[in-house]
Parts: C-alpha cells; sequence; structure tokens
C-alpha cells in the first residue's frame, strides 16, 4: 500500500530517527506475549506452553536482527539530469536502488527543497523481491540559485512487520537554477560598439580599415555617410561611425542593495531587476558586445577565472543576494566603456557617487519600487511616473544618461524597447 502523503515515514519507537533499527509496536507485543506466556508455563510445568512462549521471544529478537542486516545493504544512487536549468524548466531525478528489498518492501524519501520546484514529497515504495528498482521523479525549480537534493531516508522491516529500520543514504546533487531571460531587439543608441546595430564592429575590422566602425543603414541617414567598400562586401547599404571612437564594451550594474528593493520572493523588484540584467547580458553578448556584470559594490557578479560569457554571468546572477549597503560610492567601474545600469530606489543626493564611478557613456533603467511595496498604488505625476522616481530620472537625464523607468507588471522587453527609442546619451553634460 502506498504510504501515507501526510506521513513522514514508518513509525519508529522512540521517534522518527535515521540510522536506527527498532522493534515495531508489533513486535514489542509479541516479545511481551512470549515472556508472559513463558513465565506462566514454568509455575505450571507446561512444557509445551514454553516452548511457545519461547518462540514468541525469540522470534521478534530474530526479526531485528534481519532488519539489522538488511539496513546495511541498502544502497542508493541518484543522478540528476539536467544539474544546470533556467527558471520553469524541468529536472528529472532517477534513483537507482540496490539491496533492501530482500526482507520486505522498502519506503524511499528524498529530500528536495519546496524552492527546487517538488509539486509534493518525493516518496515512493519498492515492492519486496525487486533487484535493482528504478524510480524517478521531476522537479520544476521556480526560483534561481543553487538547490541540494538529498540526501535520502530509506524505511524498511522484516517480512513479519515485528522489525524496522530507517537508513539515510548519504550523498547529495546540487542543481544550479539559472535565473529568467527574455529575447530583446535591437539595442539602445550610443550603447556599446556597435551603435545599436549587430555586426558592426566586426565590419569595422576590415583588413587595412580597423579604424572605420560600420553600421546598416538606416531610413533618415545622409547618403554621404555610405560606406562603399562595406555595402560591397556585405551586400546591403552601411554607413561610416567615424565620430563613433571605439569603446571597450559594456559594463552592467545591478543595484543588489537591499534597501533599494521591495517585496518578497518571485515578485520582489530584485527579481525583475536580475531578470533585466540577465536579459541584457545574454543579448548584448550574443551581439558580440563585451560585457561585465558588476554589482553596486563594484565586484564582479561572475566568479573569477570564468569566461565572461553568457554561461558565466547567468551562472553568477544564479547565486546573487541582496546587499547590506546602503550607497552606491565605491571604486571606478572596471573597464572603459558604456554603463548600463539596473538601479533599486534612488535618491538624487546618490547620484553624485555614482557618476563618479561611470566612465563611459550611461544607460540607467530606473525601478519604481513602490510598486512592489505592499501592494498600494504608487501615487503618479501628470507625466504618468511615480513621484519618488520622477527627480531621479530627471537628474541623470540631466547628467547625459539616457534613462527609463520600470514599474511592477512591465515586462523586460517592452522596458529595453523604450531604452532603444531613448536619445543617445550626451556625453559631458552636467
Amino acid at each position: 500500500m502506498a504510504p501515507d502523503p501526510d506521513d513522514t515515514g514508518p513509525a519508529l519507537s522512540g521517534g522518527r530517527r535515521a540510522d536506527r533499527t527498532v522493534l515495531s509496536t508489533r513486535g514489542r507485543c509479541v516479545l511481551a506475549a512470549g515472556v508472559a506466556t513463558a513465565a506462566c508455563a514454568i509455575p505450571l510445568a507446561e512444557r509445551d506452553l514454553l516452548r511457545v512462549g519461547a518462540f514468541g521471544a525469540v522470534l521478534p529478537l530474530l526479526a531485528l536482527l534481519l532488519a539489522l542486516g538488511t539496513r546495511r545493504t541498502v544502497q542508493v544512487h541518484r543522478t540528476l539530469a539536467p544539474h544546470r536549468l533556467p527558471v520553469g524548466s524541468a529536472a528529472t531525478v532517477t534513483l537507482q536502488v540496490t539491496g533492501g528489498t530482500t526482507a520486505g518492501p522498502l519506503e524511499l524519501h528524498d529530500t528536495a527543497p519546496d524552492a527546487a520546484g517538488a509539486t509534493a514529497p518525493p516518496r515512493f515504495v519498492v515492492l519486496a523481491g525487486t533487484a535493482g528498482a528504478t524510480v524517478r521523479y521531476t522537479l520544476h525549480p521556480m526560483r534561481r540559485g543553487v538547490h541540494r537534493i538529498g540526501p535520502l531516508v530509506a524505511y524498511g522491516g522484516d517480512p513479519l512487520g515485528l522489525a524496522e529500520f530507517a537508513r539515510t543514504v548519504p550523498g547529495t546533487e546540487r542543481l544550479l537554477v539559472l535565473p529568467r531571460t527574455v529575447p530583446l531587439r535591437d539595442v539602445p543608441h550610443a550603447l556599446g560598439s556597435s551603435d545599436g546595430a549587430h555586426g558592426a564592429g566586426a565590419a569595422g575590422s576590415g583588413q587595412g580599415r580597423s579604424d572605420v566602425l560600420v553600421r546598416p543603414y538606416r531610413s533618415g541617414d545622409e547618403l554621404r555617410r555610405v560606406h562603399w567598400r562595406s555595402t560591397a562586401r556585405h551586400d546591403e547599404l552601411m554607413v561610416r561611425l567615424e565620430e563613433r571612437p571605439w569603446r571597450g564594451g559594456v559594463t552592467v550594474l545591478l543595484d543588489r542593495r537591499a534597501g533599494a528593493h521591495r517585496g518578497h520572493g518571485l515578485s520582489a523588484s530584485l527579481e525583475w531587476a536580475v531578470t533585466f540584467a540577465a536579459s541584457a547580458c545574454v543579448h548584448l553578448i550574443e551581439r558580440g558586445e563585451p560585457v561585465e556584470l558588476v554589482t553596486e559594490d563594484g565586484g564582479a557578479a561572475v566568479a573569477a577565472g570564468s569566461v565572461p560569457n553568457a554561461d558565466g554571468v547567468l551562472d553568477g546572477l544564479a547565486t546573487l543576494r541582496a546587499s547590506a549597503r546602503t550607497d552606491l560610492g565605491g571604486p571606478a567601474l572596471p573597464g572603459s566603456g558604456d554603463v548600463l545600469a539596473v538601479l533599486g530606489s534612488t535618491a538624487v543626493d546618490e547620484l553624485p557617487a555614482l557618476l563618479a564611478r561611470c566612465p563611459g557613456q550611461g544607460h540607467a533603467v530606473l525601478l519604481d519600487v513602490a510598486s512592489w511595496g505592499s501592494g498600494r498604488a504608487p501615487v503618479f505625476t501628470d507625466a504618468g511616473v511615480a513621484a519618488p522616481v520622477e527627480a531621479t530620472a530627471g537628474a541623470l537625464r540631466a547628467a547625459g544618461w539616457a534613462v527609463t523607468v520600470a514599474a511592477r507588471g512591465d515586462r523586460p522587453g517592452d522596458v529595453w524597447d523604450e531604452l532603444v527609442a531613448c536619445p543617445a546619451p550626451q556625453a559631458g553634460v552636467t
């Protein structure tokens, strides 16, 4: 019979402690009855009754020894496929069981945290006499991070149910859940080396023309800027970007300060910021941009020694946690390229410290964290922007940054499109 889903395992005498072999309630009753029968048979000089009592007293002890030996033979090998997956995907856990089923059925309770996406406690029954049984279950993790699957606890006993055991099978598997990403289009003006057009950096690195950057022709471009040699090479109109010097990639700054975000769990503003930063990094890397992801303290979000590719960025964001920092001050941001800042609640007086750290032109996504608060609707101005955000956004724009505001419920792709539509930031504006 399948175990009761509300039960945590067979009732063990003295509590449900792992790695114990004890007599069950039935075994204790049989033992007590055997001892009592033997004790009564002695003064009555009833040899047959004495034999029955002795048998009843010895049988539970033999069952206890059998359960002890069976417990030591239980082995479980766990495999997890895949070990690394994005939020919302499925991972399959396979348990290969050997030993422990010769005496009676074996009940398996694997350990899987709720955050790993176990829809129900993973519990299975392997019938007696089953050799090399294999069981599987599926996880659908909905929270990024590192989750440990295991250890497993096996419950069993003898065929008569006189003794029972619990064995903790050591060993865990690491499940890395990556943040969710969404597809993005185009690139904001003056962000990175491509000026919003894929392949421009590569087009500008042709032999003998390493100092000329080009991009595909857009409606409204002046014909005098057409670069005919690149046009012939790419079989489409290409225009010069001689006024756009080479830039050292893009630095994506993610504000993870706990005090700058609101909400809890999957609906927290920090999770939205992580999703947006992950999507932006993957999009830029796929377009050939050198990308460096850093947190508000200037520390690299990608582990030291990791290749700065999309996988490394996602791995770093999977384990990112909120910071106790309260300001945006710190060392200058690495690299010499442009900055894409994903900011939580930021006061105007915090901006000078941020601007002093940025080596290039700035783009910012400013989160209206009030909309992630207690569920109350934020107060909007006539311009449609939440009042606490308006002053900060205006100050950033006055400093020459391209800024867009994101509120709860906004899709990262839509916010990115708004950033793409913003005018190019003006370097040197104060």
